[in-house]
């Protein structure tokens, strides 16, 4: 989780601002059970009364208590009482908890005798008749009460300390009631004194509902703004994460050299830069709204749980431990399935892009079916694995149902037993229903999230892959200002070179110059190492020994984007771009006029079929250059090198496409409108570069050959062999060969 998580650390405040929202989400979460609670047990079975003392209490009813306080006690009530007409009157808001608990304890003994004595109930009654027994049997007292004679005024007639031993007699028969069952007769004590007030009970209940509702209406309100607060920002930070991942990976790529590009195909690093950042910007948006507040919800209920009871704890206990043993289990098969998809994914990417970008050769040889056969059958091994993993996680929600259903039946049936032995209320247990069940789905938020996690890490490995591989090709620190007045002129010094993890050196011992204001052929048989050569000037490899330097100073020593800057480059595929005609044009050179642009096309030689388009220089370029020729892509990718106006302009076999009367034309063109350039042709034909300046001639990444070609044609073997394998007898001897 680390791993992705360290991606939105520039984000911190956002995180911050989250997390501080969800402390609030889950304090009304866990406050709302709370108020069921009290609207059932207080708003429902104690018609609204909340403390088990009088608010409001009647002078004679005071009186009446005072005969059973001791003198302490009547000190202590009358201290907070204070009398208003014919009541006494005390607000609770008042109170601090300890001085409300101190009261508390010292009134309800007295409240309950006095229940006991005064109430019509069939409980009171009995204890009624038990009392008035005992008091015929004591010695002081007359053998016989009358019939009608009220029991509390005997009470009252009977000396303090007798009084007093009654109480005490009472209050041990009591010792034996539930903490919760004298609270309970307190309240019953408390609506009994406020009817004989006058208060309308009904009212009074109502009132007491209303205001719970609002109560619970605004939190859940409350509730839901902070969850659509929370569920914006942390979608908001998951996209942010996830551009700026994309845009880290690829501005990596875009520094790499082809050393690197070779090490990671395109196929996974497009899978890197769009699936498995998806999957970190999935797991982003999922970890503030679930990762983070399914454990506070669940610690949070787990304490909300230890306040309401601890007589059912067994069952959260045994409900989180079914639980824990489900996760691992489907943890132990689905976990490694995720860790080998993203593979497959990449897998399909690949076959994919292969089978896409060679269409037009796959229909040629007729091998449509064979790779419909090599596509399905990656698709179908993905498949397989997500089919796997999804069935496993199937598994989890009727499990997860089946087991939060238990924890109901069980509490349930442990609460019945519970409230029949006074030990808790109704809404008590109706609380820790809720509260078990928000830790039940805690835990399964997490262990939903938990699937998604490992393949979030095996995507965040994937892409720290990328951006932790070190770059071969990189400016030093101490770059060299290239000089405004810079030719152009390009020195190999005995460079050689070879491909990483390769045996041999492709080249070996390369010396030449090519000068600016010349143009320098470069030819040999295939695998020679001509593109190879070209290639290490604008640094698409580094060289492995000896130098390349540019009037004089080493490119090493350059900033690469100022050598880039210098080098107009056509590679032997030529590549266009999604846009126009004018766009491809300028790619190199945005800032170029109309009147360049078109220059450019000239020299290309391709304002003919540019020209026969409808829309011109307007025109559409399909990905890639689909809708062009492979002749018509060539000349506009020259066309764009030209338009760049640089020191160095690199043709690597970039005429390979056109026809010779088109060849000659754009050399001839070309000779003509850079005459100060540095120009280096990579050529297949001969006819190409007849009149260069200086040719080298390649064979086994080595220099057999250099001068021009009439000089070659008299001392090179290998080009004359070239020669003789191109041009007829009649073209050599015209050439005075």
């Amino acid at each position: 989780m680390f791993k992705v998580l360290k991606y939105a650390k520039r984000y911190w405040y956002i995180v911050l601002f989250i997390f501080v929202l969800l402390f609030v989400q889950v304090f009304c979460e866990l406050t709302l059970p709370g108020f069921t609670s009290d609207i059932v047990d207080i708003g429902i079975q104690n018609t609204g009364v909340e403390y088990p003392i009088p608010e409001n209490i009647s002078e004679e009813t005071m009186d009446n208590l005072k005969l059973f306080l001791t003198d302490e006690q009547v000190e202590l009530v009358e201290s907070y009482y204070k009398k208003s007409n014919d009541e006494y009157i005390i607000h609770f808001s008042k109170l601090e908890d300890e001085e409300f608990e101190e009261l508390k304890n010292a009134m309800l003994p007295s409240e309950m005798i006095l229940y006991f004595l005064t109430s019509d109930s069939d409980e009171a009654k009995k204890v009624q008749e038990d009392i008035k027994s005992k008091m015929s049997e004591m010695p002081n007292n007359v053998s016989a009460l009358p019939g009608n004679m009220d029991i509390l005024d005997v009470m009252k007639a009977m000396p303090d300390k007798q009084r007093m031993d009654m109480v005490d007699s009472f209050m041990e028969q009591l010792k034996d009631y539930p903490e919760m069952m004298t609270e309970s007769m307190g309240i019953q004590f408390v609506i009994m004194e406020y009817d004989n007030l006058g208060i309308n009970m009904d009212d009074y209940q109502m009132n007491y509902l209303k205001t719970m509702g609002v109560k619970m209406l605004l939190l859940a309100v409350l509730t839901m703004i902070v969850s659509m607060v929370i569920g914006f920002f942390s979608s908001r930070l998951a996209a942010n994460v996830g551009r700026d991942v994309r845009s880290r990976i690829f501005n990596k790529v875009m520094g790499f050299s082809n050393a690197e590009m070779n090490r990671f195909s395109t196929s996974s690093l497009i899978t890197r830069c769009t699936n498995d950042v998806q999957q970190i910007q999935m797991l982003l948006t999922m970890f503030f709204r679930i990762v983070l507040f399914a454990p506070l919800m669940g610690i949070g209920s787990i304490f909300k749980v230890m306040e309401t009871t601890t007589k059912m704890v067994w069952v959260i206990v045994l409900a989180v431990v079914l639980i824990m043993l489900l996760i691992a289990v489907l943890m132990l098969f689905a976990m490694p399935k995720f860790k080998i998809m993203q593979k497959l994914v990449d897998g399909l990417n690949l076959v994919s892009r292969e089978i896409l970008t060679g269409l037009p050769v796959i229909r040629a040889f007729g091998r449509e079916e064979n790779e419909e056969e090599r596509f399905d059958d990656a698709s179908t091994r993905l498949m397989k694995t997500q089919l796997f993993t999804s069935r496993t996680m199937a598994l989890m929600m009727p499990t997860m149902t089946f087991i939060m259903n238990g924890v109901s039946i069980l509490i349930i049936w442990s609460g019945a037993h519970n409230i029949d032995n006074g030990n808790i209320q109704v809404g008590d247990m109706i609380a820790f229903i809720t509260y078990a069940m928000h830790i039940v789905i805690s835990f399964l938020m997490i262990s939903m999230v938990s699937i998604m996690m490992p393949r979030a890490a095996v995507a965040a490995d994937r892409i720290e892959e990328v951006l932790n591989s070190e770059t071969l090709i990189k400016d030093k620190e101490d770059t060299v200002t290239i000089p405004e007045d810079v030719k152009g002129s390009v020195s190999f010094n005995h460079v050689s070179f070879g491909y990483p993890n390769a045996k041999e050196n492709a080249l070996k011992d390369i010396n030449f110059v090519a000068e600016a204001g010349k143009t320098t052929a470069i030819i040999g048989s295939t695998g020679s190492g001509k593109s190879t050569l070209v290639h290490l000037i604008p640094r698409l490899f580094d060289v492995t020994e000896g130098n390349i330097t540019i009037d004089g100073i080493d490119i090493r020593d350059m900033k690469m984007k100022e050598l880039r800057e210098m080098i107009g480059f056509v590679p032997q595929k030529g590549t266009l771009f999604s846009g126009t005609i004018a766009s491809n044009i300028c790619f190199g050179n945005p800032g170029a006029d109309e009147n360049l642009m078109k220059k450019a096309a000239k020299i290309a030689q391709a304002t003919e079929f540019i020209e026969e388009k409808a829309k011109g220089y307007e025109s559409e370029i399909a990905q890639g250059g689909n809708n062009v020729s492979g002749g018509q892509k060539q000349r506009l990718s020259i066309a764009r090198a030209i338009a760049k106006e640089p020191d160095i302009y690199i043709f690597d076999d970039s005429f390979s496409a056109l026809d010779y009367k088109t060849d000659a034309a754009l050399r001839g063109a070309l000779k003509e409108n850079v005459k100060d350039a540095t120009v280096l042709i990579v050529a297949q034909r001969i006819s190409t570069i007849l009149h260069a300046d200086k040719i080298i001639v390649l064979e086994d990444g080595e220099i057999v050959g250099e001068g021009s070609h009439k000089e070659l044609m008299k001392s090179n073997e290998v080009y004359q062999q070239i020669a003789q394998s191109q041009l007829s007898a009649r073209d050599l001897e015209g050439m005075g060969c």
